[in-house]
């Protein structure tokens, strides 16, 4: 089964490059099947450091609840409604199936066929010796059925609706029964009795089966072709023959076109609910009604469970949409322990307070003396840069310093160019909706009963800020509202002073106590603050701390 390594919601640098580089680790060491995924689109920094990586954008996935086209059987066994009862029953008896979808000649689903339905088709009529003679049938299915062959073929490949009679009486009575149907639909069974077959020619019957591998002399074949009668050569015995016969019928009426069929994409808890009191004994999984697969009931009782890993976040709230119905395997971060993660078996869990998750990534690298590719030590020194600010973060410490030298070492380019190059490109003031400013690195969190989140933004210098100010606030105030959070805050870094601009949506109780200077309504300066999870995060959770409780 495929594991896919992702970052979090609304993922950073950071998280897409650690996800990258941590799925080609799992690759080379353990899990071969491992893919990069993310739950959102990168931004322009990242997508900078992707192109100078050469390195593809992991899979984006917005919701990896599985969904029918995931767990759904592909091989599927089906009819074509030209088929006949034998080659049918037979091919679902093969397979231990009771039902099996129908398609037509373009593969577009037409209905289902069960095994019910194709008895009731052979033995409709039931002792009524009028109605259960009728075949709907061609000369051809009836010859391919019988394993036998034509002496005289005539027009055999469309369908048609035969009258099957076996010349088993004296001619006369034989005779007299005939003249009960019209002659162009009669397919007469007869053994070698050419008292019953003269007859049935002169009265140009539409074909003539001669059973046990007997066949007509040159005389009456000349008289069927004059008469223009199809002969037929079965090798089995008349009885055998005459049920084969019955066997040969086109399935077409015995198909069922009023069924449930599922959408590929329909997630797989809602397809529970469908079912549930639907007695169809398989469902044809579609695509703009074209066949993907099927599934019985019991195929969505135990799921096969998506694999994840995680990297750069450890908490459900900022997880892909779906994380909860995953088996989470290993958990790979540099931030606190949030405390809703929770799982069905063991995982691996590595935290470390370092300035970034691509350097744990790196230090993984490292120690299992496997040396990265390029692109993929470009992305993980993408990742320190971008969360530590090239090493002049609080978060920064000695790992962080030692491993991004050593990954100098594989990168292309020159690290301290590159790094000018990455945080002079992708301003998310300049280039980005207020809306998509707020949202662009939002994470979510709880802390004494409060839920808020927090959202950060680098920029070089605070001109563009002050401009769309305004634009910013509201779109925060929309953003708290949309998340349903006590209050959203917007931390607005300038890399080159190393200090940001906090903007709040609103001010919970106890927010008075902030220690750092207020600007203006809702807007503070926080000199020498740049990191949202090392001095931003503590500082509102000592603040909520000190609000009383209710």
């Amino acid at each position: 089964m495929t594991v896919h390594v992702f970052g979090h919601r609304n993922p950073d640098t950071d998280a897409i490059c650690s996800a990258i580089a941590y799925a080609d680790y799992l690759r080379r060491t353990t899990r071969p099947d491992a893919i990069a995924a993310c739950c959102g689109p990168p931004n322009e920094r990242t997508e900078f450091a992707l192109h100078q990586a050469d390195v593809p954008l992991p899979r984006i996935i917005m919701d990896v609840r599985p969904e029918l086209d995931d767990i759904c059987n592909r091989e599927v066994v089906f009819a074509r409604p030209t088929d006949v009862f034998y080659d049918v029953y037979k091919r679902m008896n093969e397979h231990g199936l009771r039902a099996i979808p129908v398609l037509d000649e373009d593969d577009r689903l037409l209905g289902l066929v069960t095994l019910l339905n194709l008895l009731e088709l052979v033995f409709r009529g039931g002792v009524d010796p009028e109605s259960s003679r009728g075949v709907r049938s061609t000369l051809d299915s009836v010859v391919q059925v019988l394993g036998g062959k034509f002496q005289h073929e005539v027009d055999s490949h469309e369908p048609e609706d035969l009258v099957v009679t076996v010349g088993a009486m004296s001619a006369g009575g034989f005779t007299e029964r005939l003249k009960k149907y019209p002659a162009e639909r009669l397919l007469v069974v007869s053994g070698d009795r050419p008292t019953i077959q003269l007859p049935a020619l002169e009265m140009g019957v539409r074909a003539l089966v001669v059973t046990g591998g007997f066949e007509l002399s040159s005389g009456l074949i000349e008289l069927a072709r004059n008469r223009g009668v199809a002969i037929i050569s079965s090798p089995l015995d008349t009885a055998t023959t005459t049920m084969r016969i019955k066997a040969a019928q086109i399935i077409e009426n015995a198909i069922d076109r009023d069924f449930m069929q599922l959408s590929a994409k329909m997630p797989v808890t809602e397809a529970k609910q469908q079912v549930a009191r639907c007695n169809q004994p398989v469902f044809p999984v579609t695509d703009n009604n074209k066949l993907i697969g099927v599934l019985s009931k019991s195929d969505l009782i135990h799921p096969p469970r998506p694999q994840l890993v995680l990297v750069d976040h450890n908490e459900l709230g900022q997880a892909v949409e779906g994380a909860e119905e995953a088996d989470i395997i290993e958990v790979l971060d540099h931030h606190r322990l949030g405390g809703s993660l929770k799982s069905t078996g063991p995982m691996r869990f590595t935290m470390d307070p370092v300035g970034s998750t691509c350097t744990l990534v790196a230090r993984m690298f490292h120690q299992s003396k496997i040396d990265p590719e390029p692109g993929v030590a470009l992305c993980m020194a993408s990742g320190i840069i971008s969360d530590t600010l090239f090493l002049r973060s609080p978060t920064t410490t000695d790992v962080d310093r030692d491993l991004l030298e050593w990954l100098r070492g594989f990168c292309k380019p020159e690290l301290d160019q590159f790094a000018a190059e990455f945080f002079q490109v992708g301003s998310a003031l300049r280039t980005c909706t207020p809306d998509k400013v707020v949202r662009e690195d939002c994470k979510q969190f709880e802390e004494g009963g409060k839920r808020f989140s927090i959202s950060q933004i680098e920029e070089i210098g605070f001109d563009l800020f002050w401009q769309r100010q305004h634009e910013l606030a509201k779109a925060l105030e929309g953003l708290a509202k949309d998340l349903q959070v006590e209050f959203s805050a917007l931390l607005v870094t300038d890399i080159s002073s190393n200090g940001s601009l906090l903007l709040m949506s609103s001010e919970p109780e106890g927010w008075e106590e902030i220690n750092y200077p207020q600007l203006e309504d809702k807007l503070y300066k926080l000199d020498n603050v740049v990191s949202r999870k090392k001095q931003l995060l503590p500082l509102i959770s000592s603040l909520l701390e000190l609000t009383p409780a209710h």
